[in-house]
């Protein structure tokens, strides 16, 4: 049986709110298409862990730092995200 850990984020843009899920390895698929074509630090993505990685106190850990993580590109496209963090985030869905 296999588990994984599932990230709940909370999108705020302007009046409209929602929630995106994902997994650890869509945001390292993510980085991996940023650090190719946007140039990303290819050391912005926390690590991934194998040990201990759904204990409780992983899971919290790395949820802070994903947040971090989608701070940081967010602060580096101010303007107009990147297509792929554009869908990562579902902008297409609720921003017109």
């Amino acid at each position: 049986i296999y588990s994984f850990q599932v990230y709940i984020i909370q999108v705020s843009v302007g009046n409209h709110q929602w929630t995106v899920k994902h997994r650890y390895s869509d945001f390292h698929d993510l980085h991996e298409k940023l650090v190719s074509e946007k140039k990303i630090d290819k050391n912005l993505l926390p690590p991934k862990k194998i040990i201990g990685k759904n204990s409780k106190s992983l899971v919290e850990k790395r949820q802070k730092e994903l947040e971090v993580y989608l701070q940081t590109l967010l602060v580096k496209f101010p303007v107009t995200a990147p297509k792929v963090l554009s869908h990562f985030l579902h902008f297409h869905l609720y921003v017109s």
